[in-house]
């Protein structure tokens, strides 16, 4: 009787684990189709229509078959002087915005750290700006920048400035509105760091009498420093592909900060010239993948 219930029992067991497996098929399979349909297969394709002069305003149903370019596409972009221009633009806007974002989203962490009444209230109202929508944020800091009736100038009594519009302020005016919207993710990032750090370590700091600038540089910033590399690696990512804001603040065409993002735009989707801008969108994110993966070898040392 024991021999045939433990056999009962094994069996039931594995019956059990064949319903979960197949319940998890059931729904991870079709969520990696519907992943592989959405997001690899269009990468694929792109990068074959990045070797061509295929253009997506005359599909091939109507006759007009692409002709197979090579490295055309690429050799072009990297001799044309206005791209390299928009890679230097596009790199000054990253160095503002995430520098911005980093060094605001740590202050406000440390601000945050100390215990005051009302912070649980602060602390919501801060992270407000990161949940609304990037256009949204562009078009609400449009009507900031006008320079008749918007309240940026009158606050900082700096006159008729127009941010929005005019080649010399518009990048500042697109880095100012982003790191308005990130500095959040970076506070709530150190936040974290912050929070995990041992207290016994500034309680042993405090017996040696080691000074403020002793428990940042030595305590501090190494403990929280992998988390401020991942807040890093985030935000240069998502700022060399901005987009929403700029075209929100902006809009496209002269009025519009020489970035890769508006240039890539104005290519594929206003001259539909597919190829070519199938070509440099693959140019940038070799870009981010060789400084991502610079900033992760930085963040395993940080690790270790």
């Amino acid at each position: 009787m024991a021999r045939r219930s433990n056999e009962n029992s094994s069996t039931l067991i594995q019956y059990r684990a064949l319903q979960d497996q197949s319940i998890l098929r059931m729904f991870i399979l079709p969520t990696i189709i519907l992943l592989i349909v959405i997001n690899v297969f269009p990468l694929f394709y792109s990068l074959i229509l990045s070797f061509s002069n295929f253009t997506a305003k005359f599909p091939l149903v109507w006759g007009k078959n692409p002709r197979f370019l090579g490295i055309e596409n690429y050799i072009r972009l990297i001799n044309d002087p206005d791209i390299w221009h928009r890679f230097v633009t596009t790199a000054k806007y990253v160095v503002l915005s995430v520098g911005g974002e980093m060094i605001l989203g740590f202050a406000f962490a440390l601000l945050l750290q100390i215990k005051f009444k009302g912070r649980e209230i602060i602390t919501t109202l801060l992270v407000l700006p990161m949940t609304m929508s990037p256009v949204i944020v562009g078009l609400m800091w449009k009507l900031f920048y006008d320079p008749n009736w918007g309240m940026f100038n009158y606050l900082l009594g700096l006159g008729k400035i127009d941010w929005a519009t005019d080649l010399k302020y518009n990048l500042y005016a697109s880095a100012i509105a982003d790191i308005w919207m990130w500095t959040p993710f970076v506070m709530l990032l150190a936040l974290a760091g912050l929070g995990a750090v041992p207290q016994y370590l500034y309680e042993a700091a405090e017996v040696d009498r080691a000074s403020w600038w002793y428990k940042f540089s030595r305590i501090t910033l190494p403990m929280v420093w992998p988390l401020l590399l991942i807040a890093l690696i985030f935000r240069t990512m998502e700022a060399f592909k901005v987009f929403d804001v700029t075209m929100g603040i902006s809009g496209r065409g002269a009025s519009a900060p020489a970035l890769l993002s508006i240039s890539l735009y104005d290519t594929a989707f206003v001259t539909w010239k597919t190829g070519i801008g199938s070509a440099l969108g693959y140019i940038v994110l070799i870009i981010i993948i060789a400084i991502t993966n610079i900033f992760v070898k930085y963040l395993n040392k940080a690790k270790q």
